[in-house]
């Protein structure tokens, strides 16, 4: 199995508070990892060291053997690392298709100067578009391709989010939340493309979810946090098994 992510050790303080304290592990390619730990417990802390929002004051974090603990975002998200929020935030006016074209890192055709030309950008911009409708297929909102991202459903502007993670070049993906909010019925849609864009695409996903009785049922491996720390981590049943995590996260004796 192929390392794409390798976290060593990670601290992130705020003051004298350990948010993240001395967290590591790694992700293989193509794997769908599950972060989960009551709130507080610093999931999204430990996310926006990784993603480059913060940086550790400790540790160090790898991306496919490189080390780019010093790097900013948008230099991780060139190299395939990419975050979504809990919140989608497309531009409503725009059409599905239009926000998907909008997330590409380099578009020839947007250079103010290049415009004029249409030779030098008219095939990237062929190219582009066929790439968009092969993940809205993925994605299965290619039904919507021409719709106003405001008339989407909440279950469509997360797949949304999704798409434009992935059309930014995106290889691994830091989700945070992607069916939070969303009618139970559609929670399991939303993973089923997961799925399929990690079988058909190679993505690898690591996913902060509070809604377990859905999420666990698609990880193939679970990392649990609680003040800071990593307790545990396995499969699904091991880890929901584990008394640490039944103290922690379900508040249990």
């Amino acid at each position: 199995m192929t390392e794409v992510l390798r976290v060593e050790n990670v601290r992130k303080f705020f003051g004298k508070f350990a948010a993240v304290d001395g967290v590591s592990f790694t992700l293989h390619e193509g794997g769908i990892y599950l972060l989960v730990g009551p709130n507080g417990c610093g999931k999204t802390t430990l996310v926006n060291c990784i993603s480059g929002y913060f940086k550790p004051e400790e540790g160090r974090i790898y991306y496919r053997g490189v080390d780019i603990t010093d790097e900013p975002m948008y230099i991780r998200a060139r190299r395939g690392l990419v975050r979504t929020f809990q919140i989608a935030s497309p531009f409503m006016a725009l059409t599905t298709l239009e926000n998907m074209l909008v997330a590409l890192p380099d578009n020839a055709g947007e250079n103010i100067f290049l415009s004029l030309f249409r030779p030098t950008w008219i095939d990237s911009e062929i190219s582009a578009v066929r790439r968009a409708a092969e993940l809205l297929r993925v994605l299965g909102l290619m039904h919507v391709w021409n719709k106003p991202a405001k008339t989407l459903s909440g279950g469509e502007l997360k797949l949304l989010e999704i798409g434009r993670a992935l059309m930014s070049g995106g290889e691994t993906i830091l989700l945070d939340e992607p069916v939070g909010s969303i009618d139970p019925k559609l929670c399991h849609q939303i993973f089923s493309h997961i799925i399929k864009l990690r079988d058909e695409l190679n993505i690898t996903f690591l996913v902060i979810e509070h809604r377990l009785e859905v999420a666990a049922q698609y990880a193939d491996w679970v990392f649990a946090m609680d003040r800071g720390k990593l307790v545990c981590q396995g499969r699904a049943e091991e880890v929901f098994e584990d008394p640490r995590v039944i103290t922690s996260y379900l508040g249990e004796e």
